[in-house]
């Protein structure tokens, strides 16, 4: 090899170091977040501005729903995940190797449009209406009008899995509604009922604060943070973050920071219970199969 040749073959090896090391910084100051629509309007946005606040790290947050969240992370593709469930490796092996760790409790909230008068349905009726006996608003207090049942597409999404588990204690139950009524994400449901009079659907109570619903009691409890926190409301549960088996640095610091008294707060002033402040849900949630850690 000449002279020449050998200077280009140094100076191009030198460039190629310098962008592998400018990319390294940049990474370190980037940390990306992906997965359950829920926890992202809960307390994720806030919590990953005070984080980039306190230590300049970036944290980019995209949806995609709870499996993405966990299925995405453990590839490699985002470094963070959070979900609204717990890892489903019969779905999908890939969730075996997921770590969850559980910073906040969610409960689910019934959701209507603002103008149905109906105030409280019973877990008979909730029942009733997701295997199709109540079809007819009037057959709970309301108006004579059918009943437009907004739910979850599949059967592994946060929200549809925690009512399977909740209500039904049965992960591959059906639910009978018309397939116009059927709908991709958490964010099309909360929509539906704010357009929809006749609509009815679950979601996060997080994230349904934050839209124009009427938000009804179930068993008589409303899912308030007074009642989430003491297990008076019944259906609830823990939202995650989640990581690969050999998280980094950056991704260990956020997860101590989102767990941290600081990061408590932040999720506390969202209106939303940390999975601290809550210790005696912890035992309940065993009776349902989640695998709270």
């Amino acid at each position: 090899m000449t002279p020449r040749c050998l200077r280009t073959l140094l100076i191009f090896s030198t460039v190629l170091l310098s962008l592998s090391a400018h990319a390294a910084e940049e990474q370190n100051n980037l940390i990306t977040w992906a997965g359950c629509g829920i926890t992202k309007k809960a307390f994720m946005k806030e919590l990953a501005e005070a984080y980039t606040k306190k230590t300049g790290i970036e944290v980019k947050l995209s949806g995609g729903g709870a499996t993405r969240g966990i299925r995405d992370t453990v590839k490699g593709k985002v470094m963070i995940g959070g979900s609204c469930r717990m890892s489903l490796p019969g779905a999908d092996k890939s969730e075996l190797y997921a770590n969850l760790h559980p910073v906040a409790w969610d409960a689910l909230a019934i959701i209507v449009h603002p103008t149905n008068p109906v105030n409280n349905l019973t877990m008979k009726q909730v029942r009733a209406i997701y295997t199709g006996k109540i079809t007819n608003w009037k057959q709970v207090g309301g108006p004579d009008a059918p009943i437009h049942l907004y739910v979850r597409r599949g059967k592994i999404s946060g929200v549809g899995y925690a009512i399977r588990q909740y209500v039904f204690q049965d992960s591959n139950m059906d639910f009978v509604t018309d397939r116009k009524y059927v709908v991709r994400s958490s964010g099309p449901l909360e929509k539906a009922a704010e357009k929809d009079p006749y609509a009815m659907g679950i979601t996060g109570v997080s994230s349904a604060r934050k839209r124009k619903v009427k938000i009804i009691a179930f068993d008589g409890k409303t899912p308030t943070y007074e009642h989430v926190a003491s297990g008076q409301y019944g259906l609830y549960r823990p939202l995650y973050l989640v990581t690969s088996p050999h998280p980094t640095r950056e991704v260990k610091d956020f997860i101590a920071f989102a767990t941290s008294d600081e990061g408590r707060r932040i999720i506390r002033e969202n209106g939303t219970v940390p999975y601290k402040d809550a210790p005696k849900l912890m035992s309940k949630m065993l009776i349902y199969g989640f695998d709270v850690k």
